[in-house]
């Protein structure tokens, strides 16, 4: 992804997906209640994201890798998202989206939406289950701003999210949107957008819908 122009960075849980993976999965391995006490804390900024995703990640060992395919069927993706990959794309420009969740549940909708990049965590899977660790280094503020400025290549950078982990990269780009945000992170965005809408962005950058 290199070149001038728009690139609009997105979260995926709760923003490009009305969905927490990790919560998703959690219910497939019968501790949806431990999970999401852990994530809600991390979302709104309580606890190290990278420390709350190791104990969560945890407590999914064990689960078969057929509970992806069912977490993937569960998806929605939020409204005016094709919208607005349509629109970015019509300007010249590239989406992308980067996640605390997991390449494989992203990877496989990012191509059915056509994003030009995505990055999330790795679920670590030994025998067809999961072995309850993160394959890799884990993807958390840090990663997430970073990887929006390994995508700029000298566009004009738009970032969208809706917790605590999407600070960094929201503060590294030119503009700023809350997306149904945590109160931090809308007392800290350019923009504040309620509902489960994405439409209003396109207006927000000047373009119109195909």
């Amino acid at each position: 992804m290199t070149g001038g122009g728009l690139l609009v960075v997105l979260d995926v849980d709760s923003t490009l997906i009305g969905e927490e993976v990790v919560d998703l999965l959690a219910d497939q391995a019968g501790v949806g209640a431990e999970v999401a006490a852990i994530t809600q804390a991390a979302m709104r900024g309580e606890l190290d994201f990278a420390a709350s995703l190791t104990r969560r990640v945890a407590l999914l060992e064990g689960l078969p890798t057929s509970a992806l395919d069912e977490v993937r069927r569960r998806l929605t993706v939020t409204r005016g998202v094709p919208e607005l990959i349509a629109a970015v794309h019509d300007a010249g420009g590239r989406v992308a989206a980067v996640s605390g969740g997991f390449t494989q549940v992203l990877d496989p909708l990012a191509g059915a939406l056509g994003l030009d990049a995505a990055r999330a965590n790795r679920l670590e899977v030994a025998g067809g289950r999961l072995t309850g660790r993160v394959d890799g280094a884990i993807v958390d503020a840090g990663a997430k701003r970073a990887a929006l400025l390994e995508w700029a290549g000298g566009a004009t950078t738009v970032a969208i999210g809706d917790g605590a982990n999407d600070l960094l990269m929201m503060e590294a780009a030119a503009l700023s949107i809350a997306f149904d945000a945590k109160p931090a992170v809308r007392a800290r965005a350019d923009v504040v957008l309620p509902g489960r809408d994405l439409s209003p962005v396109l207006a927000v950058l000047g373009l119109r819908a195909r």
